[in-house]
Order: C-alpha cells, then structure tokens, then sequence
C-alpha cells in the first residue's frame, strides 16, 4: 500500500526511486535487499503501465500468464517485504545540493546519496478536435478500465502496435465490432498478437486510415476518417475510440537538470549511468529501451546494483 507524505517521517535516504513500474519496483527490491534506505514515489498505481495489461503472458515464471494488475501487487509485495518505503506523490524536479540530490515533489522534499529514475510513459494523444472534449465520454486510452462501458456496441481502435492489438482483443469480450484505424498498411504488432487479430471474427481492419476529427453530442458518436493514399474521406459511427499509438516518456520535471534526446527519453551507458554522477535511469523512459516488462525489470536491477557500488564510494 502506498503511503501519502504525512506517514513519511525520514527524509534523507541513501536512494530514492522516481516510479513504481517494473524498472522502479526491482530496483527497490535490490536496494532494500542490499540495506540501502529506499524510498520509492509512485504517482498512480504501483505496477505503471502494466496495470493495464488485462493478460501479461512474456513474464518469465508464470506459464499460464498473469493479469498486469497481479503482477504490480505482487512486484510491489516483494520489494516492501525488504524495507522499501514507497510514496504517493508525483515528482516534480530534482535539485542537486553538492553530492546530494533532492527530489522535490508534490508531497515534500526527499534528500538522497543516489536517485533511480524510473518513471515511465504515458500514452500519446492523437492531438485532433474532439479528442480532449470526449476524453471519459467514448474517448478511452485504457480498454482493460473501459472496455466494460461499450457492452454490445460498436468501438474503434487507433494503433497497430502491441499495445493497441492488446487493447482490440479485449473489447471483443465486450463490443458488438472492433475496427482498428492504421494508418499504415500492415500490423507492428508481434506475429502472435497479428495472429490472433485477424482471427478474431469481431475484428475488422482500415488500413492506410487516419482518424481526423471525433464528433457526438454529450458522448462520442462518429469519426470523420481520411484515406491516406486517396485522400477519400468518410464517417464511421462507433460509441467509443480507444487510442493507442505510442507513448512519450515521462520527463518534462527533468527538462534543464538530465539531457534529453529528441523525443525526451534519457541517455544512459551499460550501467544506466546518466550524465550525472548518482543519477541513474531504467526502463522505458531511456533511450533505445526495449520498452518490455521483462528488460525494464533488468535496467532497474541493473541501476540499483551500481547505485549500491555508487553509494558504497559516496564518502
């Protein structure tokens, strides 16, 4: 369970972990395991993006797959079970004092010898009109906490990753039709998730397509779509539009403090080492990240045994 500011009474730590996804829970778990003061600062739900995942099937050691939701609890279980103190807070910049780094946040200050971020992504915005009026009235980018609410009625999805095939399969346990809006002419999915889509009779498929504007009265009714290749325009009548076609890192609080590459992910070594000596990084919000539960687990482990070898020589 997360505590909020006022049950945190220690606010100088020898770590201090910025997200509580899979990158930021195993490296509290090493930490905490190596008796270092920890302290991890979620801003939602532990687990981060995983929560969202109804079925996760590629986390090694459970065969017959485990709910995303599960597997943040359990993660989270693991690492408090060694002393990681975790925070509900969201951080709002870092402010290096000396060797020592504070992490400011909504919910006070936290001094440390060394900082993990692992703060993760969150879902990009197809930035057109309707979009942010029908966000929470048809306008989802969640459908494991949605897809409930278009029991019997026709959706639309917009992606063609794995997030977004993910996300189609599991309103067919609920919608009367799913179409999916690519716009490009074939799947990015992995081969499993494409195989399992086109299978699905409830699934139907626009391809080269793009969603242009979202129109309804009170809730979401239709889309005005465009053709990409003809420029054809036409209307697709649907009661919800789950939209899943990327994510951007969570790093706007870092910007002036850690270099930023375009996109604004961090630049990490082998080590997740950032520009900053006892700043490290692990997860999706670095550069090149694999973008796996699996390898954002591996960077977190990786961060929190060089921060150790980091705290270890601080004085």
């Amino acid at each position: 369970m997360l505590k909020r500011g006022g049950l945190i009474n220690n606010l100088n730590y020898e770590v201090v972990i910025i997200g509580g996804g899979p990158a930021g829970l195993s490296a509290g778990l090493y930490t905490s395991r190596a008796r270092l003061s920890s302290l991890l600062i979620e801003r939602g739900l532990v687990g981060g993006q995983l929560v969202n995942a109804e079925q996760v099937e590629n986390y090694p050691g459970f065969p017959e797959g485990i709910s995303g939701f599960e597997l943040g609890q359990l993660l989270h279980q693991q690492a408090t079970k060694y002393g990681l103190e975790t925070l509900l807070a969201e951080a709002t910049s870092i402010e290096l004092k000396g060797k020592q780094k504070v992490v400011k946040t909504t919910e006070g200050e936290f001094a440390a010898k060394a900082v993990i971020i692992a703060s993760g992504s969150e879902r990009d915005k197809l930035g057109i009109p309707g979009e942010e009026k029908f966000t929470g009235k048809g306008v989802s980018y969640c459908a494991t906490c949605d897809a409930p609410f278009f029991k019997g009625q026709p959706v639309a999805v917009v992606g063609g990753g794995d997030a977004a095939i993910t996300e189609a399969l599991h309103l067919t346990k609920f919608a009367s039709r799913v179409i999916v809006i690519h716009r490009r002419h074939q799947l990015r999915a992995s081969r499993i998730l494409q195989e399992k889509a086109l299978a699905e009779p409830k699934i139907e498929f626009l391809w080269n397509t793009i969603v242009e504007e979202i129109e309804g009265g009170d809730v979401v009714k239709r889309l005005k779509l465009r053709q990409v290749i003809t420029g054809e325009k036409s209307a697709l009548d649907v009661a919800g539009i789950f939209i899943s076609i990327g994510f951007k890192p969570n790093t706007a609080y870092l910007k002036g403090i850690l270099s930023l590459e375009a996109a604004g992910h961090i630049t990490t070594n082998e080590k997740m080492e950032t520009e900053i000596a006892g700043i490290f990084a692990a997860g999706d919000i670095r550069y090149n990240s694999a973008r796996q539960a699996v390898t954002a687990a591996g960077d977190g482990v990786t961060a929190a045994i060089y921060a150790e070898k980091f705290i270890r020589e601080y004085d």
